[in-house]
């Protein structure tokens, strides 16, 4: 994004106050007039005018020609003789030059991105569902995906992205309050504690629990209140009791991230990390750097971009909470180098961009010989321009000379995500029926966007 979408535009040089009256404005006026005319026709022009007017008792003919052809050409020669002065002046003085400047550089209209985020909370304004519900009470927020139909009852997963939403955007009145938002989220806890996906049943899942919490938090709601359940959370989320989740790149960093921000103390968080740094596997295809693939355990999977971005975001953000040793920090390194080595093209379009989909597998707790199976989508792009953003990932750059790699990508990655929303709303595809606007991807494509706006700010000096 430029600038002048996020800013105001600097003063134009040859943009000039008006011209006062009686001076160079009324003169070039005047001249532009004979000018229009030409002077040669100008000079004609006074010729006809005389000899048609003046009298025949003057001398005759003759001297009405001759009379009527001076005044003919002196009018010429003193037509060309002003323009001929004016252009001198101007050239002398181009501050004084009248220039006529376009009615929108007069006053320069804000950036597409004002409009997107308007149209984007005005749609979840309106897609807001209350429902009175007898058990729960009443519970405000939205399902889990903007196009779904029929009578909607709010999810936990759909509530929870939709307060990112809106506490990225602000809240410009009042059709959606964040104490609203909160308290159906603590409404639509579980029996037992904890929260859970849609599809996911009547047990917490550490990745959704941790969802709504980071959510929580950073609503405002104190830590006292969120300890009970960041305890559960963390005490569900070991290799016995959830090895599935343990194993997953995107459990893993989704429970990092919500308890960085819910519980930046809890003990868990420094095992966490090193879990996720420890999961990371070298390339041969690009230069043997280390990157993430699904899976932090074997069969690790193949090298992704998605998942390599998703670590580089969450190792980041601990870097910021707990510090790192040097290990951790070269892994998440490595990540940000191995992000910059695409060597496909164009950017906006490359491989490492492809929106993925994969599956967490968890036997279920009344009858292990079955799977409870979580469909999970991933809108890879906002992932990439949230991990090239981070504050290491341009540190990496420079040092290593590849700002302009760094740059590059970034804009591509940007540009991916603004191609893939309409007024402010991002579809998944027309295979999703009624699903293909969850509520997540609208909130990853808004705040990469925000984010990378922000970044690229430069106020004029």
């Amino acid at each position: 994004m430029s600038q002048q979408q996020l800013g105001r535009r600097p003063l134009r040089a040859d943009r000039t106050t008006p011209p006062q009256p009686g001076g160079t404005g009324e003169t070039a006026r005047f001249v532009g007039w004979l000018g229009s005319l030409g002077c040669a026709a100008a000079g004609y022009g006074v010729f006809q005018f005389l000899f048609g007017v003046l009298p025949g008792s003057l001398g005759g003919e003759p001297a009405r020609y001759l009379i009527a052809g001076v005044s003919g050409i002196g009018t010429g020669v003193a037509a060309w003789l002003a323009a001929a002065l004016v252009r001198a002046r101007g050239a002398a003085d181009p501050a004084r030059t009248l220039v006529r400047v376009p009615p929108a550089a007069e006053s320069p209209a804000p950036g597409p991105l004002p409009e997107v985020f308007a149209a984007a909370y005005s749609t979840l304004a309106a897609k807001a569902t209350v429902v009175d519900d007898p058990v729960r009470g009443r519970l405000t927020g939205w399902s889990h995906s903007l196009s779904e139909s029929g009578p909607l009852r709010p999810t936990s997963v759909g509530t929870a992205y939709g307060l990112h939403i809106v506490l990225g955007l602000g809240m410009p009145d009042g059709r959606l309050r964040t104490g609203d938002l909160v308290d159906t989220l603590w409404r639509l806890r579980l029996p037992d504690g904890g929260w859970s996906a849609r599809s996911q049943g009547a047990e917490a899942r550490p990745e959704v629990t941790a969802l709504v919490l980071g959510a929580l938090a950073r609503a405002g709601v104190s830590g006292e209140r969120l300890a009970e359940e960041v305890e559960r959370c963390t005490d569900g989320f070991t290799s016995a009791r959830d090895r599935a989740g343990r194993e997953s790149t995107h459990v893993l960093t989704t429970v990092l991230r919500g308890l960085l921000r819910a519980a930046p103390d809890a003990a868990v968080l420094p095992p966490l990390r090193d879990a996720l740094a420890d999961g990371a596997i070298g390339d041969a295809r690009r230069e043997h750097l280390r990157c993430w693939g699904y899976r932090l355990d074997p069969p690790y999977g193949l090298p992704s971009a998605l998942h390599t971005a998703q670590a580089v975001v969450a190792l980041d953000r601990a870097a910021g909470v707990l510090g790192e040793d040097e290990a951790v920090r070269a892994t998440r390194e490595d990540g940000v180098r191995w992000l910059l080595t695409c060597a496909d093209a164009p950017h906006h379009r490359c491989q490492d961009l492809r929106d993925l989909r994969e599956e967490v597998r968890r036997p279920r707790t009344d009858d292990p010989s079955r799977h409870e199976v979580l469909n999970v989508r991933h809108f890879t792009a906002s992932w990439v321009v949230r991990a090239l953003m981070t504050p290491g990932a341009r540190e990496v750059a420079a040092q290593d000379g590849l700002l302009e790699a760094w740059r590059e990508r970034l804009d591509g990655a940007a540009a991916a995500v603004w191609a893939g929303q309409t007024d402010g709303i991002w579809s998944w595809g027309p295979d999703s029926g009624e699903l293909r606007q969850p509520l997540w991807m609208t909130y990853q494509g808004l705040s990469a966007l925000r984010a990378h706006a922000v970044w690229m700010y430069r106020p004029e000096q």
